[in-house]
C-alpha cells in the first residue's frame, strides 16, 4: 500500500542541491498522459499517411510505380537518417523537451501542406483514369516542390521526435527511487502498447478515409491529430523535468580517434591495462570496462608522453591528445558494434519491400471482403504485419524463453546475435512465399482475370488474403530481429551513447531504404532490356515481381552469411563488474542538471 501511494505522489531528487541548482521535482506518471497523449496523437497523425503514400502519389499525383517507390524510398531513408542528427543537436545543443517541441511543430505543418495539396486542386495534376498512366499528366515543378516541402517537414519532425521521445520520457521518473524505476517500466509498456494502437488505427481507418472517402479528409484528420500532439506535449511545459544537454559523446569517440593517429608511431606497451592513461571520472554515468584486445591501434591515444598534461583532478588537460582507457574501449564498443550494424542494411530490404511492393500487388488482386462488397484498401493488409508481431512477443516472452531458459541457461534463452540471426532466416523464407504467391497470382491475373485496376491492368481473382502470410511472417521475422536490434544497442552501447545507440536502429532503414531504392532503379534499367521485359514493370502482370522477390531472398541468404561471420568475431562488452553487460530497461543512477 505504501508503495502505490509513493508512486502516485511528487517525488522530489535525493541529489543534494547547491544555492545555483534548482531541486528537481519528478512528477512521474502525473505528466505521462500528456507524453503519451502527444506520442500517440503525432503516430496517429503521420502513420497512417507515410504508409498510404506510395498510394497517394501514385493516384493523385499521377506518378509512375518505379518513380513513387523511389521517392517514398528516399523519403523513408531521409525520415530515418535524420535521427543521428537528431541526437547529436539534442545531446550537444538544445535538451530534449526543446527539440521535441520543434519537432511537434515540423511534424504538424507537414501535415498541413500534404492536406493543402490534396485539397486545393492547383497544388496536384488533374485526375486521370487512364490504364497505364503515360497518358496522364503529372505534377509541374511547383506542385512537387510544394509536396516536397511538406515531406522535408516531415523528416524534420521524425529527425527530432524518434531519438528523444523515449529518454525524455524516462527523465520524468526519479531514477534513484524504486517507484521512479518502476515507473519506467510502466511508461515503456503504455509506449509500445499506444505505438501499437497507433498504427493500427492508422493503417485501417485513416487509410481507409484516404482512399475510399477523400484524401483531403484523410490528410486534414491527421493535420488536426497533429494539433492535438502539440497541445499536449505544451501543457506540460511548466512541470517538465528539462534535462540540460550535457554534450554529445561523439566528441569524445572523436577526440580518441584524433588522439591514436597523433601517436600512431609510438609503441604499445607489453601489459597496456597497467601502463596505459586510466583516469575514470567519478561522475560518468558509463560502466568501467575492461580492457580488449580488439582495435588495438586506438590504445595509442591512452599512451603518456612526456609533453602530456595531467590535471589535478586526474583527467587529461589535452583530451584531444591524450584519453583515458575507458574512453577508448567505449569507442571500441561502438566500433564493434558497426559490422552488426551493416547486417541490417539488407536484412530491412525484405520489410521494405512488403511495405511497398505488396501495395501494389494487393491493388491487383481480389480484395473483397468475403461475403460483403467492401473492398479492403490496399494500404491496410500492413496491418497483418503489426498483428503478427504483437501477438508473437507475448509468446515468445512468456512460452519460449522460458523454455528456453532451463535449456540454455541464458536469461533471455538465446543470445541476442542469436534472435537477430533467427529473424533473417524468417526474413528469407518471407521472400521465398512472397514470390511463390506473386507468381500464382499473376498467373490467374492473365489466365481469369476479375476486372481491371484503373491506370494498371487486371485484377487477379486470387484472394488479398493470400498476402496474409508473408505478412505476417515478416511481422514474426521483426519481433526477432527489429527488437533483438534495439536490445543489441541499448546494452552493447556505453551507457551515456543509447540515445545514439536508438539512432542508430532508424539510420539502419535509412540505408535500407536508400538501398532498396537503388535496387529497384538498378533492375527496372537492367531488365527493360530483356524480352521477357521489365521485372517491375508498371502493370504487374506484365512485369516478373516474383523473380525480384527471390533476389532479394539470394541477398539475404549472403548476407546471413556476412551476419554469421561478424558474429563469430563479435565480443560482448564486459565491464568490472560482470563478464557480460546485461543492463535493465532503467536509467542509470546519474547527475541530472535541470534548466
Amino acid at each position: 500500500m505504501a508503495s502505490k501511494q509513493e508512486t502516485m505522489e511528487v517525488e522530489k531528487s535525493e541529489k543534494a542541491t547547491t544555492p545555483h541548482e534548482p531541486e528537481v521535482i519528478y512528477r512521474g506518471v502525473k505528466v505521462m498522459p500528456l507524453i503519451i497523449g502527444n506520442e500517440t496523437f503525432e503516430k496517429l497523425g503521420t502513420l497512417g499517411t507515410s504508409h498510404n503514400l506510395l498510394v497517394y502519389l501514385t493516384t493523385v499525383f499521377n506518378m509512375k510505380s518505379i518513380t513513387a517507390t523511389t521517392l517514398v524510398n528516399i523519403f523513408n531513408g531521409t525520415t530515418n537518417l535524420a535521427t543521428i542528427l537528431g541526437a547529436f543537436l539534442c545531446d550537444t545543443y538544445f535538451g530534449r523537451y526543446k527539440t521535441l517541441g520543434f519537432a511537434s511543430v515540423a511534424s504538424f505543418l507537414g501535415m498541413l501542406v500534404l492536406t493543402l495539396t490534396a485539397a486545393i486542386t492547383k497544388l496536384h495534376p488533374p485526375h486521370c483514369k487512364t490504364v497505364g498512366n503515360e497518358k496522364c499528366s503529372g505534377p509541374t515543378t511547383g506542385q512537387m516542390t510544394f509536396l516536397l516541402t511538406g515531406l522535408g517537414f516531415l523528416v524534420v519532425g521524425a529527425g527530432g521526435i524518434r531519438p528523444c521521445n523515449l529518454a525524455f520520457g524516462a527523465d520524468q521518473f526519479n531514477p534513484n527511487t524504486e517507484s521512479g524505476k518502476k515507473g519506467v517500466n510502466s511508461f515503456f509498456n503504455w509506449y509500445y502498447f499506444t505505438f501499437t494502437f497507433a498504427m493500427m488505427i492508422s493503417v485501417t481507418v485513416i487509410v481507409y478515409v484516404q482512399t475510399d472517402v477523400s484524401w483531403a479528409w484523410g490528410l486534414a484528420i491527421p493535420a488536426f491529430l497533429m494539433i492535438l500532439s502539440c497541445a499536449f506535449f505544451f501543457v506540460g511545459s511548466r512541470v517538465y523535468v528539462k534535462v540540460k544537454p550535457d554534450g554529445s559523446p561523439l566528441a569524445s569517440a572523436a577526440r580518441v580517434v584524433v588522439a591514436a593517429v597523433k601517436k600512431r608511431r609510438l609503441k604499445l606497451p607489453d601489459q597496456p591495462w597497467l601502463k596505459l592513461f586510466n583516469n575514470t571520472q567519478t561522475t560518468s554515468v558509463n560502466s568501467k570496462l575492461l580492457h580488449t584486445d580488439q582495435f588495438r591501434f586506438l590504445d595509442k591515444a591512452a599512451i603518456i608522453e612526456s609533453e602530456d598534461e595531467i590535471k589535478s583532478d586526474g583527467s587529461s588537460a589535452k583530451p584531444w591528445r591524450l584519453c583515458s582507457m575507458q574512453q577508448v574501449e567505449e569507442v571500441k564498443c561502438l566500433a564493434r558494434v558497426i559490422p552488426i550494424w551493416a547486417s541490417a542494411f539488407i536484412y530491412n530490404v525484405a520489410n521494405t519491400q512488403q511495405q511497398t511492393y505488396v501495395v501494389f500487388q494487393a491493388l491487383q488482386s481480389d480484395r473483397i471482403l468475403p461475403n460483403t462488397t467492401f473492398p479492403i484498401p490496399a494500404a491496410s493488409y500492413a496491418v497483418f504485419t503489426m498483428l503478427g508481431l504483437t501477438i508473437w512477443i507475448p509468446i515468445y516472452d512468456r512460452l519460449v524463453v522460458p523454455t528456453l531458459r532451463r535449456f540454455t541457461r541464458k536469461d533471455g534463452g538465446i543470445t541476442i546475435l542469436q534472435r537477430i540471426g533467427f529473424g533473417m532466416i524468417l526474413a528469407i523464407v518471407t521472400m521465398l512465399i512472397s514470390g511463390v504467391v506473386e507468381e500464382k497470382r499473376r498467373s490467374l491475373a492473365l489466365a481469369k482475370p476479375l476486372g481491371i485496376e484503373p491506370r494498371r491492368g487486371a485484377i487477379s481473382p486470387l484472394s488479398g488474403f493470400w498476402l496474409v502470410p508473408q505478412l505476417t511472417l515478416i511481422g514474426v521475422s521483426e519481433a526477432f530481429s527489429i527488437v533483438g536490434y534495439v536490445e543489441f544497442y541499448y546494452k552493447q552501447f556505453p551507457e551515456n551513447m543509447r540515445s545514439i545507440g536508438g539512432s542508430f536502429l532508424f539510420v539502419g532503414f535509412a540505408m535500407s531504404s536508400y538501398l532498396s531504392g537503388f535496387l529497384i532503379s538498378i533492375v527496372h534499367r537492367i531488365t527493360s532490356g530483356l524480352s521477357m521485359g521489365d521485372w517491375l514493370a508498371e502493370d504487374l502482370n506484365k512485369g516478373r515481381l516474383d523473380l525480384f522477390y527471390y533476389l532479394v531472398a539470394a541477398m539475404g541468404v549472403v548476407n546471413f552469411g556476412y551476419f554469421l561471420t561478424c558474429s563469430n568475431w563479435y565480443k560482448y562488452k564486459e565491464s568490472f563488474s560482470t563478464e557480460v553487460v546485461e543492463v535493465d530497461m532503467k536509467p542509470k543512477q546519474s547527475e541530472k542538471h535541470v534548466v
